[in-house]
């Protein structure tokens, strides 16, 4: 390992660190396409659906969705 550090070796090349963020891709459009849609069928824009990502955040959006009053609903009353 002629002067070959685990560090400095890295992992950018590794073919399993690119499945990695493959994966990462997947997840993230299975997860952002369902909560482009509720924001969107709830009256929010779609965009809010993103902030899904953002760790804590997202717990956030998810108690905000379930317990704010909806746009559509307020429409609804009028």
């Amino acid at each position: 390992m002629e002067g070959r550090t685990v560090m400095g070796n890295g992992m950018s090349g590794s073919t399993m660190w690119a499945g990695h963020w493959l994966w990462m891709l997947v997840i993230a459009i299975l997860v952002v396409i369902p909560a482009w849609r509720i924001c969107q069928r709830t009256g929010y824009p779609g965009w809010v659906g993103l902030l899904i990502l953002i760790p804590v955040v997202n717990l956030g959006l998810l108690y905000f969705i379930a317990f704010s009053a909806w746009p559509v609903e307020r429409q609804k009353h009028e």
